[in-house]
Formats: C-alpha cells, structure tokens, sequence
C-alpha cells in the first residue's frame, strides 16, 4: 500500500511538476556555469608563529599581572581594525582582503586543567604573490607584537592613573578617621581610663561612705533637736523666734516700759477709777508702748528689710521675747543645730546627685568602649587601604622598566604554494544534478505543504482524531464516464459494489445517532466535496434496507440535482416557494427506480432562502414528514456558502458533515468542527468522501447495467493508486 505522504507528493506533482521542473534546470544551469569556469590562478600561503614572552627580570607583581594578561589576547583584537587598517594603507591592500586571507590558530587549552597545551600561536595568509603574502604576514606579526606592547603599557598606565586619583581621597578619609578618634579620646578618653583603672568605682564607693556618715551625722544632730524641744517646750522655729525677740534691745526696752505701766496702774487701781484722767493717760501710755511692741516685733520678725524673714507668728510677743538667757541659749543652740541639719542634708543631695552621675558615667563605659574600638578599625581599615595603594603605586611605578610585549616571533614567515584538486567537470554536473532533483522535489513538496489542502484519507483521519470527532464512513471514487454533464453519480443498480459503501455509511449512523435520528442534515465545508452525492446515494441505501426515506433539497441557493434520481422539478415552484412547501402534494416526489424514496426538489435558485427556511410552511413541513417518514435527509448549502445550514438545522437530529479527499481545506474544517461543537449542534461525524480506497470486482458483471465499461478503467486505475473522477456536487 502507498504511504500517505507519497501519495500526497504525487498530488502535489501533478500540479507543481513545471515549477520543479524549473527548479531543476536553474540548479543544473548553475552547475554548468560553474563546471565551464576556468580553473583559478595558484595561491601562496604564507605562515609564521608568535610566541609569548616574559621580561628577562622581573621584580614587580603588576607586571607579571600584566604580562599574563597579554597573553589572553584573542582573535578579534590581535586582527582589530586598527592592526588591519595600518597594513591596509602600507601594503596598498583593502582591509577587507587582508581580513578574509588571514587566519590564526590560537593554543589549545587541555580540557582537564584548563592551562594552554603550548606557547606558539600559528598564522597564515593567502595571496596570489607569494612575495607579498610573505611581507603582508610579516607586518602582521610585527604589528601584533607592538599591539600587545601598546596594550600592556596602556594598562600599566591606567593603574598608576587610577591609583594617583584615589591617593589623594584614601589620604583625606584617614586624616578625618584619625581626627575623629582624637577628639573622641580628648572628650572620652578619661572616662574610659577611670573605668579600666578601677577610680570610678572608687568615686561611687566614697560617695556612698559619705553619704552613709552624713546620714549619721544628720540623725546625731536630730536627737539634740529633739532634747532641746523637749526641755524649751518649743520647736525649732518658735525658738528661733523667741531667740531674736528676747535679744531685741528694743523690745526688752518697750516691755520694761510696759511692765512699769503696768505696776502704776495696779498702784492706781486700788484709789482711782478707770475714767480717771491719770488711769485713762497709763491705759494710753500701756497702748501706745504695746503697739511700739508690736510694730517693732514685726520689723524684727520680717527683717525690716536687711535680712530674711523668720518663720512662725508674733500673737505673743511678749510671752516669746520673755526667754531668760539660759534657754536663750538653749534656743540658740536649736537654732544652730538645725542650720547644720540643712547643710548636711544639701550636702547628702550633692552626694546622691554625684553618685547618679558617676553610675552613668560607668554604664555608658561599654558603649564609649565600642565607639572607640569602631573609630580604631576605621582608622587601621583607612590606614590599611592607603598603605596598599603606595605599595601598588610603588609595585607599578617599579613595572615600567619591566612592561614589554606578551608576544614576540619565534618563526619569520615562510612561503609554500597551495596545490588543488583539479576540477572534474562529470562530478559538477553530477553533483548539480542531484541537487537539482533535491531542490526541484522540495519545491514541489513545500508548495504542496503550503496550500493547506488534505491531500490523503489519512490526513483527514489524523484531523479528526485530533479533534475527537467520529469518523462515519470511507467512501471511493464513483465512475462518472458515461453520466451526462450536470448528472450526480447516484447507485440506483442494487447489485453495484459502491452500494455496500453507503450501507456501512447508513449503519454507523443509526449505531452512533441511535434510534432517535430520524432528521439528518448533510452539509460540508465548501463545494465540489460531494455533499448532494452522499445524501442521495444513502437516501438510496435507507430506502434499499426498507426504510421510507425522503431527500429534501434545501440548498435553495442552487438549482436543483433530482434529475439525477429521474425526478424533474417542478418549474413553477421558483414563482411561489412558500405555495410549493405549503402542499405535500405537490412538493414530494417518489423515486421512480428505487422503491421507498422520495424526494423534495428544490425549488432555487431562489431570492431570500432564510426567509424561506425560517417561514411557516417550512416549519409545518418539516413536522409533517418527520411523522411520516423513517429516514429525512436535508441536503444543505456548504457552511462557507451561507448560513442556511445553521437556519435549518433545529428542524435536525444531527448534522453530517461531508469531506473529500484533495479538496478540503484544513483549517476550513477544523474551523467547521469547532465551531459545530462549540455551539452544541449534534456533530454526528464525518464522511471521508472520494478516498483511494481498491474496489474488487465480483466474477459476474451483471451488476454493470447501469455503468459503461468506463466503470472498469475506473476500478483498475484506482487499484494502481491513480485518482480519476470530476467534481462531485
């Protein structure tokens, strides 16, 4: 059996045969030219090798960096422009030239440790004079050898650039760490001393002893005060008072002065009564004395203005100015003894302020601590980096009298002539004509790729089965020899061998359709697939398995095709359609030569199907002919045609959709399928119409009645793998 890509290519070179044709002869036009050329002039190589090259001495790590870097220099910048351009304009050459005849074949690194196998670095050059290739690769070798110089100066010098640029900021940045940490220490420094020597904890601890005697001393001080208010029977400030009232001068005078009055008034009392004018003048005298009494122990109390006020009251002044001098004393001693209770405890704040400060002096010790160890790595870290670059600066400076060139010629150039092969003019043409044959098939195989078209019942099974769509039936090629011009290929013979195609065809739809499949449509993607052939010809096999079957053509777009089944149409149903569909009557046809089939022709080609196909009549005639009829076949207009299939189709149980074979488009159906499955519209399957498929002829002939012996030829060139038949509707 011929595979399925063999026979697409078949197709496809029947009809791009002239394209690869040409394709062919333009190959072998193109050999030929190159066969007849004449053999090319000699050429001359030239080759010569570098080598690298260390410095005799060398005493710096820079220029053993640099040197060892020269040695990395590849391809593309050992024949840089600036290398070609300078031979170019010496030699007289075009730098295009010198670049496409030079070739270089660096060393090859081991695969294991990754060092170079060897040191020499080969070059070559091609030219027509071997004299000029020779000087061409010589400048060359030269010029590489001073580009490698160039290149290692060049980076010695941009080390020392760079490192006398960053000099200057590396010294600035230490002398500001530096400065940093000095004025750190002149601020912090004796903390952190008296903490390490142990005098701050010192400071606390004598801090707290004097607290501690302070505290005694304060509670020695207020048990005297204590004795002394319990012997006066006063407080420290009511003898404060009385203190400085009984030493008032003044007072003591005033308070004579009243105790006199006072007498003479006694005196008085016994012979003189109060309204006597001398009772009434010592009464006056008494008052005018206590009030100078009381006004000078307000000045005495308030201070009169030089000194501070005392605290308590004066409501008797007399009884506390009357303190004799030895509780005046006392007084005195209270007074005194509490002035030293106030310094004390000032002093014992003072002390516990002082300890307070110096315990957080103490604990920020640890912080002032790290502060300081960070300022010193700052300081080594910049001193560090300083230090490093004047050792480079130092390392470079030392490696300019070392930097030479990485490479230098260990072989001059030598001068061999190229020896060819001469040209066999049979091998060319040979040659082209097989390329020829390769390219002139390839033309013929990508266009035929290109058009899209399933060229194979293969091509169309592998469509379907990518979309999971069921495959209904395989049907070949029918004989059209002796058909007239606009007739169908219809099985109206019972015996012919084409009939059993159909049967299987009709059988897979009541398998896959079961039993409710009694209104089937028939469409197909496009015209000239087959679609009227295959409704007719199962309607044909339904009817010849004894199911009334009736074939409805509504594909009102195209005339009608029921002469094929020897059925006229009606030339009157194209003036009123609507009338037509409206009387059963009139519309339904039966099949004279095969019994239990009728048909509806079609009365188109008409204007305004959908209208048709959506009216009233045709609701009502398909209602009536799905009760009276087994088996109703609607033949439709292709979906790329109208949408009319789809107006028709609720009046379905399920769609076929009709393919063939070197007509039908990929996308076109693969579109088709999507969207019938999209939208749910019962998808039954799919025909494969017009295959390659061998039909074996049965020992009697009988069956031909209806076939002239062109039906023979048919059968007999499709069993050879040829394809012959016209379009089928």
């Amino acid at each position: 059996m011929t595979p399925p890509i063999v026979k697409s290519y078949i197709i496809a070179f029947e009809k791009y045969k002239w394209i690869g044709l040409a394709s062919f002869a333009l190959v072998l036009a193109g050999s030929t030219v190159v066969a007849i050329q004449p053999e090319p002039p000699p050429t001359y190589t030239a080759t010569g090798s570098l080598t690298y090259s260390r410095p005799p001495v060398s005493f710096s790590a820079t220029g053993s960096e640099i040197q060892q870097q020269g040695q990395e220099l590849n391809e593309r910048i050992l024949l840089s422009d600036q290398v070609i351009d300078g031979i170019s304009a010496k030699m007289n050459i075009p730098a295009r030239t010198i670049g496409a005849n030079v070739a270089i074949t660096p060393p090859r690194r081991s695969p294991r440790t990754g060092e170079l196998e060897s040191n020499v670095i080969a070059l070559a050059y091609k030219d027509s004079d071997p004299k000029r290739a020779q000087e061409v690769l010589l400048e060359l070798m030269q010029s590489m050898v001073k580009l490698s110089s160039d290149i290692n100066t060049g980076r010695l010098n941009a080390i020392i650039e760079k490192i006398n640029e960053r000099i200057p900021q590396a010294r600035s940045e230490l002398q500001a760490a530096e400065k940093r940490l000095e004025q750190y220490d002149r601020r912090e420094r004796p903390a952190i001393l008296a903490a390490e020597n142990g005098s701050l904890l010192g400071a606390v601890t004598s801090s707290q002893n004097q607290q501690r005697v302070i505290r005694q001393t304060i509670t020695g001080i207020e048990a005297q005060i204590l004795s002394l208010q319990d012997k006066l029977g006063l407080d420290v400030g009511q003898s404060y008072v009385s203190s400085a009232l009984s030493a008032d001068p003044i007072i003591a005078g005033l308070r004579s002065q009243i105790y006199q009055t006072e007498s003479q008034i006694a005196l008085l009392r016994k012979d003189l009564r109060p309204e006597h004018p001398n009772m009434i003048q010592l009464q006056r005298q008494k008052q005018a004395t206590e009030e100078l009494l009381q006004q000078r122990a307000s000045e005495v109390v308030g201070g009169g203005g030089t000194a501070a006020p005392l605290a308590g009251n004066i409501t008797g002044i007399r009884t506390q100015s009357s303190l004799d001098p030895a509780r005046q004393q006392l007084a005195n001693q209270m007074v005194a003894l509490q002035t030293q209770k106030e310094t004390l405890q000032q002093q014992l704040l003072q002390q516990i302020r002082d300890e307070q400060r110096l315990r957080q002096e103490y604990s920020q010790i640890p912080n002032k601590q790290l502060e300081r160890s960070r300022l010193e790595q700052e300081v080594g870290l910049k001193k560090s980096v300083y230090d490093q670059m004047q050792v480079k600066l130092t390392d470079a400076q030392t490696a300019e009298a070392e930097t030479v060139s990485s490479f230098s010629i260990s072989q001059v150039p030598v001068v061999a002539v190229d020896a060819k092969k001469p040209k066999s003019v049979p091998l060319t043409l040979g040659v082209g004509g097989f390329l020829g044959l390769l390219v002139g098939g390839g033309v013929i195989f990508l266009l035929g790729s290109l058009e899209g078209t399933l060229r194979t019942r293969e091509a169309i099974k592998d469509s379907l089965k990518q979309r999971e769509v069921a495959l209904l039936g395989e049907i070949p090629l029918l004989p059209v020899d002796d058909l007239p011009l606009d007739a169908l290929p219809v099985i109206l013979s019972p015996d012919s061998v084409y009939l059993e195609f159909y049967e299987k065809l009709r059988s897979n739809l009541r398998r896959m359709g079961g039993r409710n499949l009694k209104v089937l449509l028939v469409t197909s993607t496009s015209s000239q697939e087959g679609k009227t052939t295959s409704a007719y010809n199962l309607g044909v096999a339904s009817a010849r398995a004894g199911k009334r079957t009736l074939i409805i053509e509504t594909d009102l777009r195209s005339p009608s095709r029921s002469s094929s089944l020897r059925v006229s149409p009606d030339e009157d149903a194209t003036l009123e359609p609507l009338r037509y569909y409206g009387s059963l009557s009139e519309c339904i046809r039966l099949v004279p030569e095969v019994e239990n089939l009728y048909i509806i022709p079609s009365p188109g080609p008409v204007r305004q199907s959908a209208a048709i196909l959506e009216s009233s009549e045709m609701r009502r005639l398909m209602e009536d002919v799905r009760e009276r009829y087994d088996l109703v076949i609607l033949d439709t207009s292709p979906l790329s045609i109208s949408n009319d299939p789809l107006l028709i189709q609720p009046y379905s149980d399920g769609i076929v959709l009709v393919s063939r074979v070197n007509y039908t488009q990929d996308s076109m159906l693969a579109e088709a399928i999507d969207q019938l499955v999209e939208a749910e519209l019962g998808l039954v399957g799919v025909i494969i119409n017009g295959a390659d498929i061998t039909v074996s002829l049965p020992p009697s002939a009988e069956y031909l009645s209806d076939y002239t012996s062109g039906e023979e030829r048919e059968i007999r060139e499709e069993s050879e793998g040829i394809s012959v038949g016209v379009s089928h509707n």
